[in-house]
């Protein structure tokens, strides 16, 4: 009676081997902790996976630049050599030329993306109505879009003097475009608004509040940056 072939039993791995791995792999070469268990490098590999236990990145890092150190290495021999000259030094390829079906897949002159709009479009950002007034590529959000609010008072009186900002008078915020009027918006020296926007004088449960509110309200505006730039 002939035995029956079947995949081999993996090795079962002892409580020492196992704590040994999830105390050190993280800070050492797994080719050390494998000599040290008796073990292979595989089956280290295969424990740590299972362990749920990874490399640090820092000790990748300096393996990784040691690796590359080694003449003998492979990868050295694709490394740009220092003084080399590229490949396409002194070629100019003509103009429209394009391999393949590269043409068909170009921008073409004039072409925007999906998310450009026109001047004058508003929108609502940090809970403000804002409005499209320029449209100068690689600008900053704060060039191109302005508050409405600002810009009512600047119809009326001209630019904001150094230290100043316009605000809504007290109870009068809002995104309605029609409800934004002159009468609605004053000009505060900075030192004034931050007097007005102060916390020091809350009670302490608010203070956390409104803190953790800033910093949402941060992450969401450097979102929206992001995407805007990304246009």
């Amino acid at each position: 009676m002939t035995k029956q072939r079947g995949r081999p039993r993996r090795r079962q791995f002892s409580e020492v081997e196992r704590e040994m791995v999830r105390r050190h792999y993280a800070d050492s070469r797994t080719a050390d902790l494998a000599a040290a268990l008796g073990l292979s490098v595989e089956q280290v590999q295969r424990l740590a996976n299972a362990l749920g236990v990874h490399k640090d990145v820092a000790v990748i890092a300096t393996m990784a630049r040691e690796r590359m150190a080694d003449p003998s290495h492979p990868g050295r021999a694709h490394w740009i050599k220092p003084g080399s000259a590229p490949a396409n030094k002194g070629k100019r390829m003509p103009p429209g030329w394009s391999p393949g079906r590269m043409a068909e897949t170009q921008f073409k002159a004039g072409c925007r993306g999906n998310k450009w709009v026109p001047i004058g479009t508003h929108r609502i950002r940090d809970g403000y109505l804002q409005r499209k007034v320029s449209d100068l590529p690689k600008a900053s959000p704060s060039v191109n879009w302005r508050c409405v609010h600002e810009l009512v008072w600047i119809e009326a009186h001209g630019p904001v003097p150094a230290g100043h900002v316009v605000v809504f008078r007290p109870g009068c915020r809002t995104t309605h475009l029609a409800r934004i009027t002159l009468d609605t918006v004053e000009l505060v020296s900075r030192s004034e608004l931050m007097a007005r926007n102060t916390i020091q004088n809350l009670p302490a449960p608010i203070k956390a509040v409104t803190r953790l509110r800033a910093a949402l309200t941060r992450q969401i505006n450097k979102r929206a940056r992001t995407e805007e730039g990304s246009a």
